[in-house]
């Protein structure tokens, strides 16, 4: 079988055993470790996964002719996240990542119209998906899990406290939230920060239910959506926040991007931006997902984005990395998806829970043994706009307690 040339020296940790289409069985181990088998239903594959991996895995899944006969996807895809970085020792795979490597700002380039293409393939799925999967609030990004036992519902209104105490809201502030989804977090800041919110979106599905949230919530005058892109946004606002937007730039517009941060910003106003990174250094997003899943998407390194911070000027105030916090939210997604996995073939398709299954799978992996995290930057024009310490952060935070009170009321609005 050609793929084994590429699987006996990339596999150093666990065992992964595969059984080809003539029944045949390959092992290849490495460190102890999980043991998984997959079987593989169309000798087709002998071949394309040693050409295209990356993309042949998930697409195999997909259809049904890739199975897993011991383990469990999860496990399945810790090994692949586990030993992806001996890939390397294939020159073919090599190859593929350098030349992936050179089209990467053609396949990053987000032009409006190509912006708002790409948002609409991921976000425009039936909205009752999301309510399948995510917690009450609709939070598609990470949460904070303050304490392990934390719910996904506690951990993600969390997160929008812990980015609250980081805006230093006050009432009346002007308040722009770039990539606002679901309306779930301008409502919060318009709420308990007392805020004047404007969210902006290019997902048109997002945009209903989140004008139809703030009218049934009253704050319809204080919180307002459009379907705009950040570059056609005009004024000043005291405080501008974008929480899972910025995977979606391209670092091709990373200037033009903190540009317009720097001009939407007011003088003594403050910025946060939380976003996907990479510990390993610049890179390139995995062909499958940038396929399937999140086209035009680009997970940063921090080299990637702090010399270009510095070009436009802004200060940067605070910086805070995330490390298994997405790992545990997208556990928590997973174990909801599978809950309403039958709801959600009725409603799309079996192929479709396969494709969602594995980008689950190998990006709570990808978080728990690969490179990602999250981080969270907060930018200033001035160097004192904000504290001279970060006690501010645990005094507000301490000030606006997460409760079960608190998220009923909301999750009620």
């Amino acid at each position: 079988m050609l793929l084994s040339r590429f699987l006996e020296p990339m596999i150093r940790v666990g065992t992964l055993e595969v059984i080809d289409a003539f029944g045949k069985s390959h092992v290849f181990a490495g460190a102890p470790g999980r043991h998984v088998a997959v079987r593989l239903r169309d000798r087709n594959l002998h071949y394309r996964m040693f050409f295209d991996p990356e993309l042949c895995v998930g697409e195999a899944y997909m259809d049904g002719t890739l199975t897993i006969e011991k383990g469990t996807l999860t496990e399945f895809a810790v090994i692949l996240a586990s030993n992806l970085k001996f890939a390397k020792t294939s020159r073919l795979y090599y190859a593929s990542q350098c030349l992936s490597r050179l089209l990467c700002r053609w396949q990053q380039r987000n032009p409006v119209g190509r912006a708002r293409d790409n948002v609409a393939r991921h976000y425009d799925l039936p909205g009752r998906l999301y309510e399948l999967f995510l917690d009450g609030d609709l939070q598609y990004s990470c949460a904070y899990f303050v304490d392990p036992g934390d719910d996904l519902a506690t951990a993600q209104l969390s997160k929008q406290r812990h980015l609250a105490a980081k805006l230093l809201l006050d009432p009346g502030q002007r308040v722009l939230d770039i990539g606002s989804g679901w309306g779930g977090l301008a409502l919060y800041l318009a709420r308990v920060g007392g805020g004047r919110v404007t969210g902006l979106t290019l997902s048109e599905e997002q945009l209903q239910v989140a004008n139809r949230r703030a009218a049934e919530a009253g704050m319809a005058d204080r919180v307002r959506f459009h379907l705009r892109d950040y570059r056609e946004e005009t004024g000043r606002y005291d405080r501008i926040v974008s929480v899972g937007m910025f995977e979606h730039v391209g670092v091709q517009h990373y200037p033009e991007f903190f540009s317009r941060m720097r001009n939407l910003l007011a003088e003594d106003g403050v910025c946060v931006l939380h976003s996907i990174g990479r510990m390993a250094g610049p890179s390139t997003t995995c062909a499958w997902l940038r396929k399937h899943i999140f086209p035009g998407g680009y997970s940063p390194a921090l080299s990637e984005v702090l010399p270009v911070v510095e070009d436009s000027g802004l200060w940067i105030t605070d910086v805070e990395v995330l490390r298994l916090h997405y790992a545990e939210t997208l556990r928590a997604w997973s174990r909801r998806f599978q809950t309403n996995r039958g709801r959600i073939a009725g409603m799309l398709d079996e192929r479709f829970c396969r494709m969602w299954e594995f980008y689950l799978a190998i990006s709570e992996a990808a978080f728990r043994y690969g490179d990602h995290f999250v981080f969270q930057l907060q930018l200033a024009k001035q160097r004192d706009a904000v504290p001279l310490t970060r006690d501010y952060i645990a005094e507000w935070e301490r000030a606006h307690p997460v409760d079960s009170i608190e998220f009923n009321s909301r999750r009620a609005a």
